[in-house]
């Protein structure tokens, strides 16, 4: 007979979880294997970062009430908000994100960006932004693409589609340009020149195991 540690009942057949619950059971078969209850550590999790959202809402409030009191030309408590709403991005992403780490890098390199741009305005737009910070972070991402792909040598080609967003990625500058918000060209057109070349480098290189992994990507025969 088998008792839950949760729900403080007995089950008398030869279950392994509880029937309310589904935590496992204790006092199971001699020398059977039990796991912890996965759900469990989840439903912790979960109390962990609600419970940060709420004092990141908190420290917010407090921050916008002294910058409002304290006013003196700069809405410094929209940075301090904002940083700390990416903070718990983060934060939430590395404990209950079921995602690749592929995606959370994507995610994490484009809200940084749209709080780097957010910093720029807040304090008196300037260009520096769009103009470095911007490109800059593209050519840190190629970066790390060749230091996965050498890394995970014998999986290289996945990260072609990839390399792919990032060229639509190193675009953006270049619209930015032609609309001229871009002021100083120099640094995004090297951006989207070294995306490109990467790409065409891991095609040139691949070779045959390169031209499967893209039909593959897009359903090509």
């Amino acid at each position: 007979m088998s008792k839950c540690s949760v729900c403080k009942v007995e089950i008398s057949d030869d279950s392994r979880v509880c029937p309310l619950c589904r935590s496992v059971l204790a006092g199971g078969e001699p020398g059977e294997a039990s796991y912890p209850d996965a759900r469990i550590i989840t439903r912790k999790l979960k109390l962990f970062t609600n419970i940060l959202l709420f004092g990141v809402i908190v420290a917010c409030a407090v921050t916008g009430y002294i910058n409002y009191r304290t006013y003196s030309g700069v809405w410094w408590s929209v940075i301090v908000g904002a940083g700390l709403f990416y903070l718990f991005l983060i934060i939430r992403m590395d404990i209950l994100g079921s995602k690749g780490y592929i995606f959370k890098t994507v995610l994490t390199m484009l809200t940084g960006i749209c709080y780097i741009i957010l910093i720029d305005f807040v304090t008196g737009y300037r260009g520096w932004s769009v103009n470095f910070v911007v490109p800059g972070v593209i050519m840190l991402m190629d970066v790390g693409v060749i230091v996965l792909m050498i890394v995970n040598m014998r999986n290289w080609q996945s990260y072609l589609l990839f390399q792919i967003f990032m060229i639509l990625c190193s675009l953006i500058p270049l619209l930015l340009i032609a609309v001229h918000v871009v002021t100083a060209p120099g640094l995004s057109e090297l951006a989207f020149g070294c995306t490109v070349l990467l790409f065409i480098g891991t095609l040139i290189i691949g070779d045959r195991r390169a031209r499967i992994e893209l039909k593959r990507r897009f359903h090509v025969r």
